[in-house]
């Protein structure tokens, strides 16, 4: 689990980290705005192909960017069962549960797999995004964008103890293994349900003291942040190409595909 919010891969140094942040963060939001405004499935699965492409090119584990990529596709696999059950006209396929028939329609499959595979490829960006770019450096760069103070001091936050949090599951976990509380599906689930209160608990015990700690050095409503140096030729020429390339290929498969 720590693997997967880790950035330790994106303190590495290759071409795409040497980049600036604002300017990743910029490409990045284009593309994700391509990808919600697609009205077919062919530019989602170009930018999932993209962003996989590069990620294995920069040699990130395959496991890792599979595990990455694992809860938005179960996202993707509940909104095809969803949209195909609840519209459409033309019968798919029938399932018989008990006394009742669930028909799934062509129409409701064709449109849940759109919005899947345009989830698939906004998640296939922010994969990549967060693979070339330390969390710190996002950070200052949606704070140099405008974004609220206190929106980005909350994801700050919440990033810093998500591991803490995580750190006392697995500390939970052992715990209860050594109990046995895994032997049987039974006390499996009751571990489950123990271990999701006492995480609560200990997270709204962490915020208490986190507060008292920022409140003791001097804390008043909002961090001091070093302003950024203005962007380099080089950046800006970096950022125009890019969202002129990403502009031409969405009018391009946009046309093709109609």
């Amino acid at each position: 689990m720590i693997d997967l919010f880790s950035d330790i891969l994106a303190c590495r140094d290759n071409t795409l980290t040497r980049l600036d942040a604002r300017v990743k963060l910029l490409v990045a939001a284009g593309g994700i705005g391509a990808v919600l405004f697609s009205r077919n499935p062919v530019l989602p699965l170009a930018l999932l192909a993209l962003a996989v492409l590069a990620a294995l090119a920069l040699r990130l584990p395959a496991g890792l960017l599979f595990r990455r990529m694992l809860s938005p596709l179960g996202i993707v696999l509940v909104l095809v069962a969803l949209k195909s059950l609840m519209g459409g006209a033309t019968p798919l396929v029938t399932i018989p549960v008990g006394p009742w028939h669930l028909t799934a329609s062509r129409e409701g499959a064709a449109e849940g797999l759109l919005i899947g595979l345009r989830v698939l490829g906004a998640a296939g960006v922010v994969v990549l995004l967060g693979a070339v770019t330390p969390a710190h450096r996002i950070f200052h760069a949606l704070r140099w964008l405008g974004l609220p103070a206190a929106w980005v001091e909350i994801a700050v936050l919440m990033y810093r103890y998500t591991f803490v949090l995580l750190d006392q599951v697995e500390d939970v976990v052992q715990a209860q293994r050594v109990r046995l509380g895994y032997a049987t599906p039974r006390r499996a689930s009751r571990s489950v349900g123990a271990l999701a209160g006492l995480v609560l608990l200990r997270a709204m015990d962490q915020s208490d003291r986190t507060y008292e700690a920022m409140c003791a050095r001097l804390y008043r409503g909002s961090w001091p942040s070093a302003p950024l140096m203005p962007l380099a030729r080089r950046d800006w020429a970096c950022l125009l190409l890019s969202l002129g390339s990403l502009g031409a290929l969405f009018m391009l498969l946009e046309g093709v595909a109609r």
